[in-house]
């Protein structure tokens, strides 16, 4: 099987299985809400926010390079993948004790958000699991995670109409997530052990060697999550739990189709880091195809979503959740420039400069809390849906002019605006 067929069908099954994956989450997902109110719904995604702004210290940064170390090392992956497991169970453990003690400090006498969020963590332990993907994505045999995926998020589907039935209360739907990720860790643990030729290992001396080149994106990934959930918490602290609630469901809306952006860029990160490697022709290319396939697709989504909004708004949640209507309209346009980010990634990745990474996430990461702050008090959940907006323009587009080292990436997504690479796109 080439190459271009071996993406392709790795693609596929991605897009599939996460097809069937959306339309359950759809569903359940607008029922748990319609269920637990703004407030409650606010409140488990507050949670959410704050176990994200730990994630990134507990991956240690690991997921973003050792599809790299794969490539250059394939004949120690089973050591590699051992070492990187380790790292991160370690280190999820750690943060959970980091989540306790922000919430204690942060809510003080709360005592339902703070059991909430210390629910909502354990999940950190079975997320370190996840790393085994991208020894699937290396390998592109992703239909195995995207089977497990979609398997492990029906069993959670059960569990939630079980949840509703039964009427129970928001701690019961806190550990939703570490349901999901323990049956998906578990799988994919079993997985590699049958099809891989190489025992999983650890190795000490191998945790300095991958970490030397993780490390520059633990900040860099602390800085994305700090201006991708900066929002809820300051929701939460400003204007409370239903406009962090109204605030959720756009984005739950405005995302419905993430999927599908995440295994066209799943799919080709293994293609794009071989050809620099091998010094490819076509590695300049396939970069501008990525960035024509994703801009294209985001703004089809931008038009469709910002015109239905309201229609997709009042079937999901209903009239109680009408507020996020002028909310979705705006991160309707997010995902154009939100998905410049993770293709620049792969870029910087493959030509060695991890070190920018950080820079490029601070100057976001201050922008999203200063407009934030600004506009929040004034216009509650818009407010934090224009900073969002804002600051993914900024951050993956306007920054790649001014900063030197990254105009050479900026060139390759500008050509990546030239049609003729969205019909090679459809051709292939």
């Amino acid at each position: 099987m080439g190459i271009k067929s071996k993406v392709i069908n790795n693609a596929k099954w991605i897009i599939i299985c996460k097809v069937i994956q959306s339309l359950l989450q759809l569903v359940i997902g607008m029922l748990c809400a319609r269920y637990l109110g703004p407030e409650n719904y606010g409140l488990i995604n507050y949670a959410s926010s704050i176990v994200a702004f730990v994630l990134p210290i507990m991956q240690l940064g690991l997921q973003s390079t050792l599809v790299q170390e794969f490539t250059e090392k394939p004949h120690e992956e089973g050591k590699i993948m051992g070492t990187a497991l380790v790292m991160d169970l370690v280190s999820s453990v750690f943060c959970i004790g980091m989540v306790g003690v922000f919430v204690s400090v942060a809510n003080a006498g709360e005592t339902q958000t703070i059991i909430v969020c210390l629910l909502f963590s354990i999940s950190l332990i079975f997320r370190a699991f996840e790393l085994l993907q991208c020894w699937f994505q290396y390998k592109l045999k992703s239909k195995f995670p995207s089977i497990v995926m979609l398997c492990a998020y029906m069993a959670v589907s059960l569990y939630r109409i079980f949840l509703l039935v039964t009427s129970k209360n928001v701690f019961w739907f806190a550990v939703v997530n570490s349901v999901d990720y323990g049956i998906i860790g578990i799988a994919l643990l079993i997985i590699y052990n049958k099809i891989s030729t190489q025992k999983l290992e650890f190795s000490l001396g191998l945790v300095k060697t991958l970490f030397s080149r993780s490390k520059y994106y633990i900040m860099a990934s602390m800085m994305m999550t700090l201006f991708q959930n900066t929002d809820h918490i300051m929701l939460k602290l400003i204007s409370g739990d239903a406009e962090n609630g109204f605030y959720t469901a756009a984005i739950t809306c405005a995302t419905i189709l993430q999927f599908v952006f995440i295994a066209i860029v799943d799919s080709m990160r293994p293609v794009i880091l071989a050809g620099k490697q091998t010094g490819s022709a076509d590695y300049e290319k396939n970069l501008s195809r990525l960035y024509c396939v994703t801009i294209y697709m985001g703004l089809a989504q931008g038009i469709g979503f910002s015109i239905f909004a309201k229609l997709m708004v009042y079937i999901m949640y209903g009239a109680e959740f009408m507020p996020t209507v002028p909310v979705l309209q705006v991160l309707a346009w997010y995902i154009i420039f939100s998905y410049m980010g993770p293709v620049r990634n792969i870029w910087i990745l493959a030509e060695g400069k991890q070190s920018i990474l950080w820079k490029i996430n601070l100057a976001g990461a201050l922008m999203n809390v200063a407009i934030n702050a600004l506009l929040i008090p004034v216009m509650g959940a818009v407010g934090a849906a224009a900073a969002s907006l804002f600051t993914q323009i900024f951050t993956n587009f306007i920054l790649g002019f001014i900063v030197k080292p990254l105009r050479e990436n900026n060139k390759l997504m500008l050509k990546g605006l030239n049609p003729k690479y969205l019909l090679d796109a459809i051709k292939g």
